[in-house]
């Protein structure tokens, strides 16, 4: 019997994804990019690159074996590349990539002590993750969704998410063109309305109509009563959802929001796993959970979509910006989660993103297919090299 191939190294790339404009639309009143390629939105003061960038690891076995795992490397890449080249690789050097979940609650443990139980440990974690499952699958001559029970569905439903355009009256018409195209919902961003949430939502169910969903998402920006408060100025519009409307730290306050609500309260990207989730769906505080694989992995990916199907509530991913392996995982585990109505497109970088990668990851009339082939069904391609840097 032929001895399991076993971990030998793990190496990370940086890689530049191209892009057309800044994340969201344009720079807004008083942004600017600074030396170091970042800027601030001062709506929700949160850093975002002016060069989409992502951080993608390889697990190399000693049969030669390769998978491919990502997490988001927007900020400070080099951060992944100690916390996997310096810890995590030693850790699990010889390990079997079947031991995944084993290995992913081993290193969750690790460092414990230091506190380290979210941000970047977490998503260097989620990358190794990722690559662990994609070996399973290669070495199995299985696809990711069959290592995880199988699919419900063969291609999923996208929403459009992000109408970068500089004034409502082209946003309004940004969004009829996805909707000709075949999509029926639509989703903006509080953080880059500059004339005004209010306007910009009438705008758009004015020129949408009553069939096509329209969701909002703060980034976080706003007071528990100020977001009760906006939800009743925004009562006549029939918003889908509302995603992140107070700070991540205040659960109570998401809680206040989701009990005077009148749309369903939608939360997650920011997770890293299913404690956090946990602590929301007990309080009553979502409806909807939006697990982002590439903080995720697809351990605590699937583990949060188990716990919000058991609260009743529904899952809705978040896009993942990257350069097309963590979006492939995502779409391969969302066709295996029964309660899931959407996943985000993040149209303006999906694209740009995929064309890294062979193997057919694609969004068109509304829909996601789901990739083909064994693992996550995506390999990097030679656009994938040309962007690539082998951090250390």
């Amino acid at each position: 019997m032929a001895s399991t191939p076993r971990i030998k190294t793990i190496e990370v790339f940086s890689v530049r994804i191209p892009q057309d404009d800044t994340y969201l639309g344009g720079l807004g009143p008083g942004e600017s990019i600074n030396d170091a390629g970042y800027l601030v939105r001062r709506t929700n003061r949160t850093i975002y690159p002016a060069q989409m960038k992502s951080a993608v690891v390889r697990v190399t076995l000693d049969s030669g074996d390769e998978g491919w795992g990502e997490t988001y490397g927007l900020v400070a890449p080099l951060a992944i590349h100690a916390l996997v080249t310096d810890v995590i690789a030693p850790i699990i050097a010889g390990r079997s990539p079947f031991d995944v979940q084993a290995i992913w609650e081993d290193l969750y443990d690790l460092m414990r002590v230091r506190g380290y139980t979210g941000g970047f440990w977490l998503d260097a974690l989620a990358a190794v993750d990722i690559a662990l499952w994609d070996l399973m699958g290669k070495l199995t001559g299985q696809p990711l969704n069959q290592l995880l029970g199988g699919r419900h569905r063969e291609r999923i439903p996208a929403y459009v998410s992000g109408l970068p355009a500089p004034t409502i009256a082209q946003k309004v018409d940004l969004a009829k063109s996805f909707v000709d195209k075949g999509f029926s919902a639509v989703k903006i961003a509080a953080s880059v309305s500059y004339q005004g949430v209010e306007r910009e939502i009438a705008a758009l169910r004015d020129g949408l109509g009553p069939d096509v969903a329209i969701m909002l998402d703060c980034h976080w920006m706003y007071s528990p009563a100020e977001a009760v408060a906006l939800l009743h100025r925004l009562a006549p519009y029939n918003l889908y959802f509302l995603e992140a409307p107070c700070k991540t730290e205040d659960v109570a306050g998401l809680a206040d929001i989701a009990a005077h609500a009148s749309v369903p309260i939608a939360a997650g990207e920011e997770w890293r796993t299913v404690f956090d989730a946990r602590s929301r769906l007990e309080a009553r505080a979502v409806a909807i959970v939006q697990p982002e694989m590439g903080h995720t992995g697809i351990t605590q990916f699937m583990r949060i979509a188990q716990l919000t199907q058991a609260f009743h509530g529904k899952i809705i991913p978040h896009a993942t910006i990257g350069v097309g392996i963590f979006a492939a995982a995502s779409l391969q585990a969302s066709s295996t989660v029964l309660d899931l109505p959407w996943h985000e497109y993040q149209h303006s970088i999906f694209h740009h993103g995929a064309s890294l990668m062979d193997g057919g990851l694609s969004c068109s009339e509304g829909y996601f297919a789901v990739p083909e082939g064994v693992g996550l069904g995506v390999v990097p391609n030679d656009r994938f090299w040309e962007n690539a840097t082998l951090l250390g």
